[in-house]
C-alpha cells in the first residue's frame, strides 16, 4: 500500500506461463530455444493480467495508478515488450497478460462519419501493441547467451569447492530419480534440465504423474533453485553473473524516470521474460537477505512490480513488490537494501553504474566480437578484446 503518496506509474517484469515441451539449456552456455505456450500457460498469464488490473486499474484500489484509463485501453499509456526468440511462449504470454489487463468491453467502439457505431470483434476485444524483440536484434532480454565471460563465470562456479560439495550432497537424489529421466544426464551440472523435464512431464503426462513420487518433484525444485542461484548471481552487483538483469536495468530506469516527466504518457511498462532476471534482481537489491525464500526459480506467471510514487514533499520513491505465480493471492513488498521503499535517486545511484546499456557495451562486457551484432563494431583498438594493441601501443610508423 502506498501511504500519503500518489502512485504515478508502475514498471513490471513478468515471467511467461506454462509451456508445452522441455527446453534444453546447455549447462555450459545456457543457450536454449523457447517452447510454446499451453492453454494452461495462457490462463496463468490471463489471470496475472486480471490481478494487475484489479491492483492498478481499479479506482477503489489503494494502488490505483492516477490518471490511467480503466476500461478502454489508451495504448499511449502502456509500453509492453517481450522476448520473441525461438518458440512463442514469452511473446504469447505477453498477449495473454494484456487480455486480462484490458479484457473485451462493449465500450471499445468507434463512431464513423455517417454516424454508424462499430464495436471491435469478439465482444469488444482490445488490441494492445506488444514490441517483440528477436534474439538477433539486441541482447538485452537474453544477455547471457553467446556471452563468453558469462561462460567463464559458469566455469568458476562449477569449480568452486562449495559447488562441488553440492554435487556430492545431491548425488543420492540424482541416483534415485535416474529411472524417471528417460536417459537424460543425471549429473548435478544438468540440474536445470532435470527439473524442467520432471516439471513438464508431471504437468502434462498422466502416466508420469501417476507413477512419479511427489517428493522427488519437490527435491528437484530444491536442487535446481540452488543451481540456478549460483549461475545467475554473484557477490559484485556489476559481476557478469548478474548479466541477466544488468541489460534490463536501463529500460527500467528509463521508464521510471520518464514517468516523472510532466509530458509523459506511459503509466504502465511491462517486460515479459524468462526466470533468470528474477534471480539476479533479488540478489543485487539484497532482497534475499530479508526474504531468503524468494531465491531460485520463480513460478510461471510471476511478476515483480516497481511502483513509482510521489509523496507530499514531491519526492519520487520506488517500492518493489513480488507475486510468485498464480498460487500467491497478493503482492508481497520486498526490501531493497533493508528498506521497504527507496528514493528513485537512491535506486539509480546504487545500480545505474552496473548497467549494460547498449549492444556495443554488451559486446565489450561479454568479450564477444562476432555474434549478436558485435561484428559491426571495430574492436581493433581495444586492449582487452585485442591484446596485441598493448604490445604495439608505443610503436611508431
Amino acid at each position: 500500500m502506498v501511504n500519503a503518496s500518489t502512485l504515478v506509474g508502475v514498471v513490471l517484469l513478468a515471467r511467461h506461463g506454462d509451456r508445452s515441451s522441455t527446453v534444453y539449456q546447455s549447462p555450459t552456455t545456457y543457450d536454449s530455444v523457447q517452447g510454446y505456450l499451453t492453454p494452461l500457460g495462457a490462463s496463468q498469464e490471463y489471470e496475472l493480467g486480471q490481478f494487475l488490473r484489479n491492483t492498478y486499474l481499479d479506482p477503489q484500489s489503494s494502488c490505483y495508478i492516477q490518471g490511467i484509463n480503466t476500461d478502454v485501453v489508451d495504448v499511449d499509456q502502456l509500453y509492453v515488450r517481450a522476448d520473441a526468440g525461438g518458440g512463442d511462449v514469452i511473446l504469447d504470454s505477453a498477449y495473454a497478460l494484456t487480455q486480462g489487463l484490458y479484457p473485451p468491453t462493449p465500450e471499445s467502439t468507434i463512431t464513423l462519419a455517417n454516424g454508424q457505431v462499430v464495436t471491435s470483434p469478439l465482444g469488444g476485444y482490445q488490441y494492445v501493441p506488444v514490441e517483440s524483440l528477436e534474439y538477433w536484434q539486441a541482447p538485452s532480454l537474453t544477455s547471457w547467451m553467446d556471452c563468453e565471460y558469462f561462460q567463464q563465470h559458469l566455469k568458476r562456479v562449477y569449480s568452486n569447492p562449495v559447488f562441488k560439495g553440492l554435487v556430492n550432497s545431491s548425488a543420492p537424489f540424482l541416483q534415485a530419480v535416474e529411472p524417471y529421466l528417460n536417459g537424460m544426464n543425471n549429473s548435478f551440472f544438468n540440474m536445470w534440465n532435470i527439473y524442467d523435464y520432471i516439471n513438464v512431464q508431471y504437468t502434462h503426462n498422466k502416466t508420469f504423474y501417476d507413477t512419479f513420487p511427489k517428493t522427488f518433484l519437490e527435491q528437484a525444485r530444491y536442487w535446481a533453485n540452488i543451481h540456478e542461484s549460483y549461475a545467475f548471481s554473484e557477490e559484485a552487483p556489476n559481476g557478469i553473473g548478474q548479466v541477466a538483469i544488468r541489460t534490463l536495468w536501463p529500460e527500467i530506469f528509463w521508464s521510471l524516470g520518464n514517468m516523472t516527466e510532466s509530458n509523459n504518457t506511459v503509466k504502465l511498462a511491462v517486460t515479459e521474460v524468462d526466470y533468470k532476471p528474477f534471480i539476479s534482481i533479488f540478489n543485487v537489491t539484497n532482497a534475499t537477505v530479508t526474504d531468503p525464500d524468494i531465491a531460485g526459480i520463480v513460478d510461471y506467471a510471476s511478476v515483480i512490480a516497481f511502483e513509482l510514487s510521489q509523496n507530499i514533499q514531491g519526492q519520487y520513491n520506488v517500492t518493489m513488490k513480488f507475486r510468485n505465480g498464480t498460487n500467491d493471492d497478493e503482492f508481497r513488498t520486498l526490501k531493497m537494501w533493508g528498506s521497504e521503499s527507496v528514493s528513485l535517486d537512491k535506486l539509480k545511484k546504487n545500480l545505474f553504474w552496473t548497467t549494460i546499456n547498449s549492444t556495443v557495451n554488451w559486446c565489450f562486457s561479454c568479450n564477444q566480437t562476432v555474434r549478436r551484432g558485435c561484428s559491426v563494431y571495430n574492436f581493433s583498438n581495444d586492449p582487452y578484446l585485442n591484446p596485441t594493441v598493448i604490445g604495439t601501443a608505443g610503436e611508431t610508423s
